[in-house]
């Protein structure tokens, strides 16, 4: 077994959100390769997990890394925001981390990075919904440049959408680099220089339209809400400015209402050191609620 994943900010996660008392049950809502589960099972003898992902794939991974905790560690394939709507008042800890694992970029094979010349696909699902390839050859040209504007704030999303419509005209456009070559020539040549590579935002936003990530985001985090005992916990480690917003939005929503407490009153950032090690830290962003009791409530 292989792992190329470094989970983010472990020592804060570990330290927010460890177990208060003995035999606790936690969510690893988006589990991946596994690695904060493992923190958590190897950190917290007593404490049981069950860990979510919609990517059947990695999933597997996760089993054998985990195997070693036998019945601590169990596993579910699907998607998290339907998992919880079946599990009220389930948890004391739960983990959601929203961000891409490095394994998709660099062993799905299903293009999502635009320095792989692999098939357009995206899905974390395979077996559902459209590819990225579908999008890209079946929506308009204003629904393609508000779809990377929307979802990526590509500043360059009317040029990019205009040049993809019309290099579909010669065929259908099936890989990554095909894509990545086409964004690569339509936008200005600061920005084809710039520190991004300039089909960074594309990807991003044809990865969150595919897997429907923004739309699914409000009901994720209602219902991880509602999985939660009382007095449990709810940490999210957002990577894009959109998604780190909307959990923001909605922590201050459910602070507001009376529903819950704030652990964490800005967002938690990766160290210098942990940025250092690992440069994909550089805009992780953790925040941590806890739901209040019943009598808390009143």
């Amino acid at each position: 077994m292989e792992v190329v994943h470094t989970p983010v900010l472990i020592e804060e996660t570990l330290a927010l959100l460890g177990p208060r008392k003995n035999d606790e049950f936690m969510a690893d809502g988006t589990i991946g390769e596994g690695g904060h589960s493992e923190a958590f099972l190897r950190g917290f003898p007593t404490i049981h997990v069950v860990g979510i992902d919609a990517d059947r794939t990695i999933l597997e991974t996760a089993k054998e890394r985990l195997a070693e905790f036998g019945s601590r560690i169990e596993f579910h394939a699907g998607w998290s925001h339907v998992f919880f709507a079946g599990a009220p008042n389930t948890f004391d800890t739960i983990l959601i981390d929203s961000g891409i694992s490095v394994f998709h970029y660099a062993k799905s094979g299903r293009g999502f990075s635009f320095s792989k010349d692999e098939p357009l696909d995206m899905r974390l699902d395979t077996g559902q919904g459209k590819s990225a390839a579908d999008l890209v050859a079946g929506l308009s040209e204003k629904d393609l440049a508000n779809l990377l504007f929307n979802n990526a704030e590509e500043r360059y999303s009317r040029r990019i959408a205009r040049a993809v419509v019309s290099a579909r005209g010669h065929g259908r456009i099936e890989s990554a680099g095909a894509l990545a070559d086409i964004i690569e020539r339509a936008v200005p040549p600061a920005y084809r220089h710039a520190r991004l590579h300039p089909a960074t935002k594309t990807f991003q936003a044809l990865r969150m339209a595919v897997n429907s990530e923004l739309i699914y985001l409000p009901t994720l985090l209602e219902n991880a809400m509602n999985a939660l005992k009382a007095s449990g916990r709810l940490g999210f480690i957002s990577f894009e400015s959109l998604t780190d917003r909307m959990v923001k939005l909605f922590f201050r929503e459910q602070y507001k209402e009376g529903r819950v407490t704030m652990t964490t009153k800005s967002a938690v950032c990766a160290s210098v050191e942990e940025i250092r090690q690992n440069p994909s830290s550089r805009s992780a962003r953790l925040r941590i609620i806890e739901k209040k009791g019943e009598k808390e409530n009143i």
